[in-house]
This record gives structure tokens, sequence and C-alpha cells, in this order.
């Protein structure tokens, strides 16, 4: 750690992803010296590749813009990098490497051929125009097209990435490259993609989250759960968990949140879906349309965030990384909630995730709770490789079996280590081993 820090003192999201790795795999390292010998960390911890470059684009007045693009090929021992692009002003070197980092482990546990990888840039789609956003996708890829390749690195969409910015980025790849491949993931049906694509990041945190419950003799049925985020994860993670008869109270987006007492039920969910997809609004438009729901600005000068303060008894937080603190963590155990299954990548902090493990909260870190998305990823590549498409119960069934499998991986290499019904632990472990033993099987590269 003192050697990651040295090397990149600026890059935190980067060091809390890797401090919560090496934590957990010390048992891993003092069972096998040889990784000790082949400096496995110092390895999986710096990037093969670091892609970095501008891309101008013009606004509709005609005004030249510069944002910075960004690709980190984290880690292909287990085949092409795969990995999705982030479109927020948030974005920099450091955000991207930590999810970079977070993907390598993901990937390993899905079960696929699947590398780490992980690219974006700080322009945000936010409020610009069809015509503002397809310029800049272009331009962004006229760089990124020289270092991706369906058996090279496999881009998808993330934060800021839909269909639309999909759709014009494979565009552009298609005219420089002359040819029609599975490059990127997340494209619309009617050309290469996937059905439950969209719903697959959502449906599998629920469907690990059931597997969680299941090891207590217990099912979503009935559960009251706090879900943040208003885009595609919260939404189809909301839909889910519907469909397995629990109550969803809450959404939210940069601005604030609606907390809905009686429940977001599928009409209500189909206007979010509405307003947030099409029109591309804001969240606090529900309670204009639902008087009965309360909806709370975000106010910076409080410590701790009034979502996680209502009585449930599950948290899906969907949104973004370390959304839920400490004093978060202490209001979701003393407002009753017994699972915590992360839908977004790294969304709590190191502290609030001790206090949930010896709470005994059935806790999901987010490389195995949200990793279906990217198992879908995964099967779209199968079909885009074989010119086919699969009916919507096959890749469904494909996915439910995935999460089944990265539940049990995860339990299973915790039980190896004695350490209980630790999640993260067994995640961790899972990934780290499997990727390690490939990087040493293909020697010192």
């Amino acid at each position: 750690m003192s050697l990651v820090k040295q090397r990149d003192p600026e890059q935190r999201e980067f060091h809390q992803a890797v401090q919560e790795v090496v934590e957990t795999v010390k048992p891993v390292l003092d069972r096998n010296m040889e990784y000790r010998q082949q400096a496995v960390l110092k390895r999986i911890t710096e990037p093969e590749r670091v892609i970095m470059f501008r891309v101008p684009w013009q606004d509709d007045d005609g005004q030249v813009q510069v944002n910075r693009g960004f690709r980190v090929e984290m880690n292909s021992a287990l085949g092409p990098y795969k990995g999705g692009l982030r479109f927020h002003p948030s974005v920099n070197l450091g955000i991207i490497k930590f999810l970079a980092f977070e993907q390598v482990f993901k990937n390993s546990l899905t079960t696929l051929a699947m590398g780490g990888g992980k690219g974006g840039s700080d322009f945000d789609p936010k409020g610009k125009s069809d015509g503002e956003v397809m310029r800049f996708c272009q331009s962004f890829m006229a760089e990124l097209y020289r270092h991706i390749g369906p058996n090279t690195d496999i881009p998808a969409g993330d934060i800021g990435v839909g269909a639309r910015e999909i759709g014009y980025l494979f565009g552009m790849y298609k005219k420089l490259k002359n040819e029609f491949t599975g490059v990127l993931t997340g494209k619309s049906l009617n050309w290469g993609g996937s059905l439950i694509r969209p719903e697959a990041t959502g449906y599998g945190n629920v469907y690990f989250a059931s597997e969680m419950l299941a090891t207590r003799q217990d099912t979503m049925e009935g559960k009251i759960c706090l879900v943040s985020g208003a885009g595609n994860v919260a939404q189809f993670t909301t839909e889910k968990i519907l469909d397995l008869g629990g109550k969803v109270v809450t959404l939210s987006d940069s601005g604030g949140y609606i907390y809905d007492e009686a429940g977001i039920d599928q009409e209500k969910l189909a206007f979010v879906m509405q307003l947030k997809n099409i029109r591309r609004g804001r969240i606090s438009e529900y309670v204009e349309k639902y008087r009965s729901a309360v909806y709370t600005s975000v106010d910076p000068t409080l410590d701790y965030n009034p979502l996680w303060t209502h009585k449930a008894d599950c948290a899906l937080p969907c949104a973004t990384q370390n959304e839920i603190n400490q004093k978060d963590g202490e209001n979701l155990v003393s407002g009753g909630v017994r699972l915590v299954s992360e839908g977004a990548n790294m969304p709590c902090t190191p502290d609030a995730i001790d206090l949930f493990l010896e709470a005994e909260v059935l806790y999901a870190p987010g490389k195995a709770a949200n990793a279906g998305g990217v198992a879908v990823s995964g099967l779209e590549m199968a079909q885009n490789s074989m010119r086919l498409s699969w009916p919507r119960e096959e890749v469904d069934n494909r996915l439910k079996q995935i999460m089944k499998s990265i539940h049990s991986t995860c339990l299973d290499a915790a039980a190896d280590y004695s350490i209980g019904q630790n999640y993260l632990a067994g995640a961790n472990i899972a990934g780290f081993t499997k990727v390690v033993n490939g990087m040493l099987d293909q020697g010192l590269v």
C-alpha cells in the first residue's frame, strides 16, 4: 500500500479499492509463498496499459470544447479487456483505475473469459443536445478505436453512457475500421445487442440478494427496500424487487431523493423510466405527479444522506462510489436493515462495511452483486461471435445461474479460509486467486 500511495498519491478511490483487496487476500499470500516471490500484488495493482487523450468537439453554438478521455487496460490474464465507459464530470484517472481494478475481479467471478478494463471522460452528457453528444462520441472514438477490438478490448456503457452513446461510438468505430464486429456491448437489439442487457445489472443485484436471503431461509417477499439512484441499475433493481414481492420506497439522483411510503409500483416505475430515459428529467418531478411522496433535496452541510435514515429491511445502493459512509451505515443498522447489496461500484466506505460485518448484516460487495451487467455483456459477445440472438428467457436463465454461481464461489472461498459468511473476503479471494494463477501460468509478462 505504501508503494501504491507513493506512486499515485492523489488517487484516493484507487487506494481504497486496492486496500480492500490487499487486506482480505493476506491469508492467500501466506498460504502460497510463490505469490510473494512472484510479486503478484505489485503486478496486479499496476495497469498493463493506460491511455489518456484529449477529446476536442464543437457545441451547438460553434464553440470548441475540450475534454479528457481515458482507457485503463488493467489485466488480460483471463481474456480481452472488458469494462464500461463512464461520461461524468467527476471522471479522472484515479476513478478509472479504481473501476478497472474492481472490474478485473468482478469479471473473473462471472466464469466468462474476460479481463478487466475501464474508460471514460469528464464530459457531461446531461443537458447536451443529441448533436453535441454525437460529435463528442465521434471525437472520443477517433482516438479510442486504435486501442480496442473484439479480441483486444471491448468497452460497454456505464454512468452517462447508454444506448444512444453506444450507438454513436459504434458508428464511428465501424466507419474508421470498415468492419462490423462485436467491439462494443450494450448495443441496440436490432444491430447486435442482447436481450436482458439493460436489465442485467439490476436483475443480477436482486438475484444475488435473494441468494443471500436464502441462506437464512428468507426471501424478498414483503421486504421494504431502500434503493439509491434512478438510472438503469436502480430502475431494474426496483423492477426485479417488485417481481419478487418486495417494496421499494426510495429513488434518487444528484439533486436529491424521493420517499414514497406506499411503494413505487409498476405504474410509478414506468413513469420514472420515461422521466429519466426519454425526457432526461429530474427525480424531483416524481412528487408533482404522485403527491403522497416526499422529495428531499441534497443538503451539502449534512455528514449523512437522509435517504438511508428510513426504516427498511434491505438497502441496495445503485448510484455511485462512497455514497454510504459510517454515519449512513449506523442509520441503516439502527433502521432495521439486515441486507446491503451493492448495485453501484464501491458505494460503501470501508468504515460502513466494517460496521455491517460487525452487525452481521448480509453484505454483498459490488464486484459480486453487480456482476450481472458484465456477465450479460459477455453473453452479448458470445452471441455476436456466433451471429446469433438468444431469446429473453435463455439470457435471463443464464444470468440467474451466473449469479447463483458467483454466490456459491464467494461462500466456498470464505469457507476455505474459515472466515464465515463474509462475501467481501470470499469475492476478493476467489477473484484474486483465479486472476493470479492465470498470470503465473503465462509467465513474467
